[in-house]
């Protein structure tokens, strides 16, 4: 499967099933396109017709081209076959049942009111709870027991806000890093904030222990106000942003990112990322926000259109800045052109309900912290494992090639079928699609393949 699409001045040819990334000139571009569909002399008689004017296309470089596309058809660069649908229900099955990574929700609470929570303002549609260090503590050694021959584990710390459980949080890392040396294991830690009570006990034991802190920030101030507020209504910007800025600039050169929601108050996003790059940050994301149509945060269909054109505004202002020397990363434009994930990753995605859970406060395991709550996809607790192999089965099976929306997709081993809990929230089923992410997520490649392009052209 071919994908061709202009943007910023290229001509851009992406082969779905090579990977391969073609940036051709207009008479390319065209012939590239008929290829399929004509003979030789049928695209050279239909080129002299459109280009024949110019003084540089002959009929001679005409043929001279379709040779070209031809060879890089046979090198399996063009218009490669697709040889991985047969493979897709198997990958899963190779792994087992080896588990990589969790994610505790040490705090069913929150000292934020966010009126676009999917989480309910920290409660996942149940009751305020905080994770006991007991519970934490089989987590951990429910991870290391079905983490196989695995050495690097990730713990992420989730919410609610995980600060309002800080000393259990502590003393869930200092367990883990315990066990390292029993199991020959490593643990990488995330600390996932709203901000509001990091201090400097906060910053240093974070920075010494997290591999990762994501740090919640909608960006401007009166965007960042409109909706991220406490229980009283006010907002939280001025109260977090210097925390922010202190903690990352203490990080050291360790991970951390601002991760944002924009809803239908801002579809018009760039301008939060500019004001969070200009603040000095450099790790970025903006997420459109996910829920139902009658939600009045959602994203309307006419927000759709202006998402669409701020995502090429905020790639062509990257390529900007990164000549000037004040570039920044923002998490949907990471794409790795020359290796990437591996084909297993491809087509089977992220791994929830299979290599990665979410563990409730009280100890229950779900796919992931979107499926908290919804018990038809508990799949059982940290003390007796996996009780409900049908939800891992269901969950195993999900894969790019699993959707029949998928099939002729070219972003399909790109986002390997998409994100189970936002089909399942839309369509009802994880082997569903949420259309308005596919349409976002496509145009995200379309940008994200040309900035590498741009940036591949300025090292020449």
């Amino acid at each position: 499967m071919v994908h061709q699409y202009k943007l910023n001045g290229y001509n851009i040819v992406l082969d779905t099933c090579s990977g391969s990334i073609h940036v051709v000139d207009e008479v390319a571009y065209d012939i590239i396109e008929l290829f399929p569909k004509k003979t030789v002399d049928e695209i050279v008689d239909d080129m002299m017709g459109k280009y024949g004017h110019r003084e540089d296309v002959t009929e001679e470089e005409l043929r001279l081209c379709v040779e070209d596309v031809e060879s890089l058809v046979r090198a399996e660069k063009l218009y490669t076959k697709d040889t991985f649908a047969d493979k897709a229900s198997t990958f899963k099955e190779r792994s087992g049942n080896v588990i990589k990574a969790l994610c505790l929700h040490v705090a069913h609470t929150c000292n934020l009111n966010c009126s676009y929570c999917f989480a309910s303002q920290g409660k996942y549609h149940g009751e305020r709870a905080l994770m006991s260090f007991e519970v934490g503590k089989q987590a951990l050694d429910f991870l290391i027991e079905n983490s196989g021959t695995r050495r690097n584990l990730e713990v992420d710390f989730f919410g609610g806000e995980p600060l309002m459980n800080w000393e259990v949080v502590k003393e869930l890392v200092a367990y883990a890093r315990e066990q390292e040396k029993i199991y020959d294991k490593n643990f990488r830690f995330t600390l996932t904030t709203n901000g509001m009570l990091i201090d400097d006990d906060v910053i240093e034991f974070a920075n010494k222990e997290m591999s990762n802190v994501v740090l919640s920030l909608d960006g401007r101030k009166e965007i960042h106000d409109l909706t991220r507020v406490d229980y009283t209504g006010q907002g939280s910007y001025e109260q977090i942003v210097p925390k922010f800025k202190k903690l990352v600039e203490s990080r050291g050169g360790k991970g951390y990112y601002m991760r944002g929601t924009f809803t239908h108050a801002n579809p018009d996003f760039t301008k939060d990322v500019f004001h969070m790059a200009d603040l000095g940050f450099t790790e970025l994301s903006m997420e459109p926000v996910v829920g139902p149509a009658e939600d009045p945060s959602s994203l309307t269909k006419e927000d759709l259109e202006i998402v669409k054109e701020q995502y090429e505004i905020l790639a062509k202002e990257m390529i900007k800045r990164n000549k000037e020397g004040r570039g920044f990363t923002f998490y949907h434009y990471m794409i790795d052109l020359t290796g990437g994930p591996c084909v297993y990753k491809r087509i089977s995605g992220c791994g929830s309900g299979t290599e990665y859970m979410a563990v409730t406060p009280w100890g229950d395991l779900y796919p992931c912290h979107q499926f908290v709550g919804e018990e038809a996809y508990k799949l059982g607790d940290v003390w007796n494992g996996v009780t409900n192999p049908a939800v891992r089965e269901e969950f195993r099976s999900c894969n790019a090639y699993s959707r029949e929306e998928c099939k002729d997709c070219w972003a399909k081993l790109y986002c390997s079928g998409g994100c189970a809990a936002n089909a399942f929230h839309a369509s009802g089923s994880i082997r569903g699609i949420y259309e308005p992410g596919c349409e976002l997520f496509r145009k995200r490649m379309e940008c994200a393949i040309m900035i590498k392009v741009a940036e591949d052209e300025a090292k020449q």
